[in-house]
């Protein structure tokens, strides 16, 4: 698990990126101001200054843009975790599971009143950039093993530490650092830690 190349959807055309960054802005500012229910895709293109065919362009609907920008902001929070990593697997591991404490820390204090809405979404969208970090991972330290096994073990990991993850950040005890160390024994043995 060393080293940090996920798979962030980074276009080299600085087009799209300053698209997709102008629709992400829109959404955010929206949510500041009214549920994700009454935000339209009309409302995002207007804030954004876009037109609906751009915004169609780059997401099929509100969802899309929502989960896209649940990743991104998952993936800055793991890329900064990981900075400065020693490279262990049980180090990567720990870092991983701080990341996740953090971002669900952040997010429920910043959108309390629409965090349950967005819950399976989050969910979905964590669990798979976790279990893409943990491939990749684990493609580093069993290079001989089958596609198939490890993608069985991230799977499997992805969805325990998700899961435990949010489950602790319902109420946030124990601390972070208890439950992260009381987490790392139990996924160990399915990703060989």
């Amino acid at each position: 698990m060393v080293g940090l190349a996920i798979m962030v959807e980074e276009s080299k055309d600085p087009r799209i990126k300053r698209t997709r960054e102008l629709l992400y802005r829109a959404l955010a500012e929206l949510l500041t101001e009214k549920s994700f229910e009454e935000i339209s895709v009309q409302d995002i293109t207007a804030r954004s200054t876009l037109n609906r065919a751009t915004f169609y362009d780059h997401f099929t609907d509100k969802f899309a843009l929502l989960e896209y920008m649940i990743g991104e902001n998952f993936l800055a929070m793991l890329a900064a975790r990981m900075d400065g990593t020693t490279g262990t697997c049980r180090e990567s591991a720990k870092r991983l599971l701080f990341a996740l404490c953090d971002f669900l820390t952040e997010l429920s204090s910043r959108c309390q009143k629409h965090q349950r809405q967005f819950e399976p979404l989050m969910e979905s969208k964590i669990k798979s950039v976790v279990r893409e970090f943990l491939i990749e991972g684990l493609r580093k330290k069993m290079p001989a093993a089958k596609k198939a096994d490890l993608e069985l073990r991230a799977t499997m990991a992805s969805w325990a530490v998700c899961g435990a993850a949010l489950d602790w950040s319902r109420n946030r005890t124990p601390t972070a650092e208890k439950f992260v160390e009381s987490v790392l024994p139990l996924i160990g043995p399915t990703l060989e830690l």
